[in-house]
């Protein structure tokens, strides 16, 4: 993050170019240039498809300054060539909600062709660290507008240290605090919001006014704040299936929510929100709603994928090797790739097949559960909001890395084409959020970069061929990464 403080571009180590990585001979002043391979096209939120076959991509300093078909580009002498024949070309991966708590996290996360995250500090999440090197590209997140333990800007700014602490409860601040905590997170480099559930309408409603004539960007996962009213003040993103479907509840569940955001109401809610029937009329016209607005979804299925049909076994993924479960929120078994479900304490005096009886009976609700969302995520998709991928890992079995290929992979089960699966980990971010300077391989963009072996046009499973990873234009040793210590 280019515009970080000096406290903390000394914690995060991250500026790569020529230190995050392990590199191919070292730094170079001669351009490097990726030839023959075909450049993939992930514009207009996947919806083109010119891609650039037989091309030439001219890297300078970390930077794309051109590309064009090879027969177009004069090669300089002394020029770094690589041949990417018969190779397909992506921007680096963006997983836009994460945790990254261990350089384990991160080295699975880089392995994974993720080349930026948007990292949560929080207790699911854990604490992001900083000084992981090598490292994606680093975005922070914080919350605001509320007391917070985990609040990173306590973290680095005593002066907010005593006035943030959430004392078992967090606790909305007042609107000119909040005003306040907005320029000091701003000035952290801090490049997202997080809008939480304890916000009242109002000050959602300011937070978001405030935060986009800052330049940054707003997470909305609204419980007290109406979620009509938050998208019509422009939040950025939705995350969380399971969430953002509060959006379709009537007007009558959700007043009681902006006295009580976490009691009896709000479980009221969301299991209402939980059961509407995929052909209620409410939550077709809240698709529709969904997808004439700015907002954008971030669905982070993978925090479900081990509830739905068809999942296998993450732990087996060769990344899987640099997590250490301890240091994920309520993992899977790494045994079954099944989630263990505690029963109750009572339950415990049962015979071993009362007990596996009760644990399959929590499994299978589950398993429901995960479908009913799923479904109901199926209208929404009909009325086309825009997505953006993101895996929320380490969440309920989700894992750093992996899981964002996972959620590729459901986006497409969901109905988008491989190719909007691919614009969604990558330049919706900049269509989005405004951040231009990743998300495609065109002059003025970071060089991160995957060649894969395969189309990942035709199948959104060819995203994980990596044949070279690029991030600020240095190469990464995959295999390096793969075997590195957890």
């Amino acid at each position: 993050m280019r515009n970080f403080s000096s406290l903390v571009l000394h914690c995060c180590g991250w500026l790569l170019a020529g230190s995050l990585a392990w590199t191919q001979g070292g730094a170079s002043p001669a351009p490097l240039i990726l030839v023959g391979g075909t450049v993939v096209d992930v514009t207009a939120w996947g919806k083109s498809a010119h891609d650039l076959r037989n091309a030439a991509v001219v890297i300078h300093e970390g930077r794309i300054i051109e590309v064009a078909p090879l027969s177009t580009v004069n090669i300089p002498k002394g020029a770094r060539v690589v041949d990417c024949s018969g190779k397909f070309l992506i921007p680096g991966l963006v997983d836009g909600y994460t945790g990254m708590s261990s350089q384990g996290q991160a080295s699975a996360i880089l392995a994974m062709g993720i080349t930026t995250v948007v990292a949560r500090n929080d207790r699911a999440h854990g604490r992001v660290d900083l000084a992981a090197h090598p490292s994606p590209h680093l975005y922070l997140i914080d919350s605001v507008g509320v007391t917070d333990d985990w609040s990173l800007l306590a973290a680095h700014n005593g002066q907010w240290a005593e006035r943030l602490r959430a004392a078992g409860r967090q606790t909305e601040l007042p609107p000119q605090e909040t005003a306040r905590q907005i320029t000091d997170i701003n000035r952290m480099g801090t490049r997202a919001l997080f809008l939480g559930p304890h916000l009242t309408a109002a000050n959602s409603q300011a937070i978001i006014s405030r935060a986009h004539q800052l330049g940054m960007v707003t997470y909305g996962e609204f419980v007290a704040t109406p979620y009509q009213v938050g998208i019509e003040a422009g939040v950025d993103a939705l995350p969380q299936m399971g969430h953002y479907e509060l959006g379709a509840i009537p007007k009558e569940l959700q007043r009681p929510l902006v006295e009580d955001p976490e009691g009896a109401p709000a479980t009221t809610a969301f299991d209402y929100a939980g059961r509407v029937p995929p052909i209620d009329v409410h939550l077709r016209n809240y698709a529709h709603f969904l997808a004439t607005h700015h907002a954008a979804l971030m669905p982070t299925f993978s925090t479900r994928y081990v509830n739905l049909p068809d999942h296998r076994n993450l732990w087996k993924e060769p990344a899987a090797a640099l997590l250490n479960p301890a240091q994920l929120f309520d993992p899977s078994n790494p045994t079954t790739g099944e989630m263990d479900y505690t029963i109750p304490s009572w339950a415990q005096h049962l015979p071993a097949s009362g007990q596996r009886w009760i644990e399959e009976n929590l499994r299978h609700k589950a398993d429901q559960h995960a479908w009913r969302l799923w479904r109901i995520n199926g209208t929404i998709f009909a009325a086309f909001p825009h997505y953006l991928a993101a895996s929320g890992a380490p969440l309920h079995g989700s894992m750093p890395g992996i899981s964002l290929h996972t959620e590729l992979e459901l986006l497409v089960r969901l109905g988008l084409s491989p190719r909007e699966a691919l614009a969604a980990a990558t330049n919706n971010y900049a269509l989005e959020f405004g951040w231009n300077e990743l998300g495609l391989i065109t002059p003025g963009r970071r060089a991160d970069i995957l060649v894969v072996d395969a189309d990942p046009t035709a199948n959104i499973w060819n995203a994980r061929r990596i044949h070279l990873l690029l991030i600020d234009g240095n190469f990464i040793d995959r295999e390096a990464l793969l075997h590195s210590h957890r």
